[in-house]
C-alpha cells in the first residue's frame, strides 16, 4: 500500500516529497491510532503521487481511523473528505459536505473564489 520497503536503507533526507509522506503516514499508523493529523500531505508533490497519498487516506477511513486534514491544495482535499472546515482569522467560517461547503458564499468569497468547482 505505501511502496516504501525499497526504501528501507534510505536516508530519510535523501526521500522525494510522496516518498515522505507515505513514510510519515506508515511511521503514524505503528503507534495504532484513532485519529491522524495530515499537516499539508499534497504540498511540494506530484499529481501520480496526490492520487496515492488520497488512496491511503481513503483506505485509512475505511479501516475506521479518523483523519484531519490541513492544507491549502482545496480540490485535493475535498475530493476525499467527509466534513470539511474553512477557517478564517482564526474562526469557522463555515463546515459541512465538501458540496456544502462550496456552496458557502463566504467560502467562496474570501477563500475558494467564485470559480470554484470539484471535478
Amino acid at each position: 500500500q505505501f511502496n516504501i520497503a525499497r526504501l528501507r536503507k534510505s536516508k530519510a533526507g535523501s526521500l522525494s516529497g510522496g516518498e515522505r509522506r507515505r513514510l510519515e503516514i506508515a511511521r503514524t499508523l505503528v503507534s495504532n491510532p484513532k485519529i491522524i493529523l495530515l499537516d499539508e500531505p499534497f504540498t511540494g508533490i506530484d499529481p501520480v503521487t496526490i492520487d496515492s497519498i488520497q488512496d491511503i487516506v481513503r483506505s485509512l477511513r475505511e479501516q475506521g481511523i479518523s483523519i484531519l486534514i490541513t492544507d491549502h491544495q482545496v480540490r485535493e482535499t475535498l475530493q476525499i473528505t467527509d466534513r470539511s472546515y474553512v477557517v478564517r482569522e482564526g474562526r469557522v467560517l463555515c463546515h459541512g459536505s465538501p458540496q456544502e461547503v462550496l456552496a458557502n458564499p463566504d467560502a467562496r468569497r474570501y477563500y475558494f473564489g467564485e470559480d470554484m468547482d470539484l471535478p
